[in-house]
């Protein structure tokens, strides 16, 4: 459950189980955020996508209207790492006034009423989101403000100054926003390139090889000469048991019996060993150094 805001933000995806678990992406995939959100009556609605990588950093994405109160943004993680997004959802009173202007001006409808909004309204995007970096549009802004309120031209005159395309443009960037209701954070987990397709190969160096009579385990030297030939057979990535000195708590033998003997292999699962736990290599395969040889192989 995310906090409750003035707008209600619902049906967001990419979701896994409420948030609690992250979706996933690959470096630099265009994922395309959804969500529904509702408001009442006539005033325009804004959504925007913001974007928080690894460190903190957030990028924010404008949401367009895809149908009836459904919004998309694409969003593009560039890098390996635990991402996140939320929605916001807003009252964006420059998208309400213009579209009121652009009705009410040409019926001669309230407008000096109209007029003077608008420019309070620029006035407004000036000081507190500073709408556009680019010192034209700013100067276009700045004249758009004095138009507004100048009694001698003639309304229609001093709304197409205010409805310039680059002054849209730079509202619509960067907006005034009101009543900004946000959802929680939602996981996104971001791994390699690989991790969209490929064959995963399961092996046991183990038994790469090893002799039964007299026992005698593989080694991660034995098994690296088996590589080229996994790879030959069209698999992308091998994946290896644990690693670690095989445990003899518990131990079984053969068919599971409780009675094991000194020539059983035991599991690789398995638990307390003498020789180490889990961040030990198990000696019968070699050393720490063998195992790196053995990742370089690959």
């Amino acid at each position: 459950m995310g906090p409750v805001g003035r707008f209600p933000i619902f049906d967001v995806w990419p979701v896994v189980d409420f948030g609690r678990r992250p979706a996933k992406a690959v470096e630099n995939e265009r994922i395309r955020v959804r969500c529904t959100s509702t408001r009442e009556g006539h005033d325009s609605l804004g959504v925007t996508v913001v974007l928080t990588d690894p460190a903190g950093n957030e990028t924010i994405h404008r949401a367009e209207l895809e149908g009836n109160d459904r919004y998309f943004a694409d969003i593009r993680p560039t890098s390996m790492g635990a991402w996140s997004f939320r929605i916001e959802a807003w009252d964006d009173v420059w998208g309400t006034w213009h579209h009121a202007a652009g009705l009410k001006v040409p019926a001669g409808v309230d407008v000096e009423l109209e007029l003077l909004e608008g420019a309070l309204l620029l006035q407004r995007a000036l000081e507190t989101t500073q709408a556009s970096a680019d010192a034209v549009v700013q100067s276009k802004i700045k004249q758009a403000i004095v138009a507004l309120k100048d009694l001698k031209r003639s309304p229609e005159e001093r709304l197409a100054i205010a409805f310039d395309p680059a002054i849209d443009h730079a509202m619509h960037a960067n907006p005034v926003r009101d009543l900004v209701s946000s959802t929680q954070e939602f996981p996104l987990k971001v791994e390699r390139h690989r991790a969209l397709y490929g064959s995963w190969y399961e092996f046991f160096p183990r038994s790469e090889g090893a002799t039964l009579k007299p026992y005698k385990s593989g080694t991660f030297k034995t098994a690296a000469k088996r590589l080229p030939a996994i790879a030959d057979m069209g698999f992308h990535v091998v994946y290896v048991p644990p690693i670690h000195p095989i445990g003899i708590t518990n131990r079984k033998g053969k068919n599971n019996t409780l009675t094991p003997t000194a020539e059983d292999v035991g599991s690789p699962w398995a638990i307390g060993g003498a020789a180490g736990g889990h961040d030990a290599v198990n000696p019968e395969l070699g050393t720490m150094q063998d195992f790196d040889d053995f990742q370089n192989e690959v």
